[in-house]
């Protein structure tokens, strides 16, 4: 496994995943109450997973029947990128959100709490986005290590998954506060402000 493409595929993974939104909400919101933390987190590491998989695995394969499609998908990944950084950069120098955990609560037994995160991560369009076709253009980057670079992606989802739900204590005070987020997202800005560079330049 190539140490650099897996590191790579980590930090895209993760800088797509850890913005403000109803599932990490959800997953820290779980943490904070101590119920059902595991199974929460890796449902929506799993479901990740797959996503990301196919993404990798079949995204190339489409590529080759449809040869337009790389290139279109490439460039308008981009500029997808370059607005969400912008968004994100914006994001940084005005707002004034904190991570919300006052959602309604989920239902305490167990299959109840599954049906609503799974609703929340698989009724969401933006995963799709996120982990099909943005990590599966950007993986067709590495020819011979997208192997590499969905284990990196994938893994930085069960980190940030499980450190979400087993550090919401220590996480809370701290996202709490806008400045914490302001940090995140100028962060965040650069990261995709990079990806979408690489994948207007190619590799």
């Amino acid at each position: 496994m190539e140490p650099s493409v897996f590191l790579t595929g980590m930090m895209i993974g993760l800088s797509l995943i850890v913005a403000i939104g109803a599932q990490n909400a959800f997953v820290l919101r779980q943490g904070l109450i101590g119920r059902h933390v595991l199974a929460v987190c890796l449902t929506c590491a799993i479901s990740d997973a797959i996503l990301i998989t196919v993404g990798v695995t079949s995204f190339g394969k489409i590529a080759q029947w449809l040869p337009f499609i790389e290139p279109a998908m490439r460039y308008g990944g981009a500029a997808f990128l370059f607005w969400y950084g912008a968004n994100s950069l914006i994001s940084a120098i005005r707002s004034s959100d904190a991570l919300a955990t006052d959602m309604p609560a989920a239902g305490h037994g167990l299959a109840q709490t599954l049906a609503t995160c799974l609703a929340i991560t698989w009724l969401n369009p933006h995963v799709y986005l996120d982990t099909v076709v943005l990590l599966g253009t950007i993986s067709t980057q590495f020819a011979n290590g997208q192997n590499a670079f969905a284990a990196g992606a994938i893994t930085g989802s069960f980190g940030f998954f499980l450190a979400l739900g087993y550090g919401a204590s220590w996480l809370r005070p701290f996202f709490a506060r806008p400045q914490a987020w302001r940090i995140l997202e100028g962060g965040i800005a650069l990261i995709v402000w990079a990806i979408a560079a690489k994948l207007v330049v190619g590799s």
